[in-house]
């Protein structure tokens, strides 16, 4: 595993998240009784994993995120904006 693959876990901290970063190799969840909601921001995503689980964050949170540098996210995933739209998400390329 690359040395620093969790650094994007602080905005989903940021979001909301119930995250503890163990070390540069783990991390912790806590998602009890899903009594945190997470809350919409401006993100970046840094590569192709990190950028989808952003982007799923991004849709359970409640109001409107914005994701930058999605060409990472395109890389592995090709017409996911599409793809998810046709399952009932409300996303928008702009």
């Amino acid at each position: 595993m690359f040395e620093s693959r969790l650094f994007f876990v602080d905005k989903l901290i940021d979001m909301g998240a119930k995250i503890i970063l163990c070390d540069p190799h783990r991390a912790t969840v806590i998602g009890h009784d899903f009594k945190s909601t997470l809350k919409a921001t401006t993100m970046v995503s840094p590569d192709i994993r990190a950028g989808v689980s952003l982007l799923i964050a991004a849709l359970s949170a409640k109001g409107t995120s914005t994701i930058n540098n999605i060409e990472q996210i395109d890389r592995g995933y090709q017409h996911i904006d599409s793809r998810l739209r046709a399952i009932g998400a409300k996303i928008v390329r702009v």
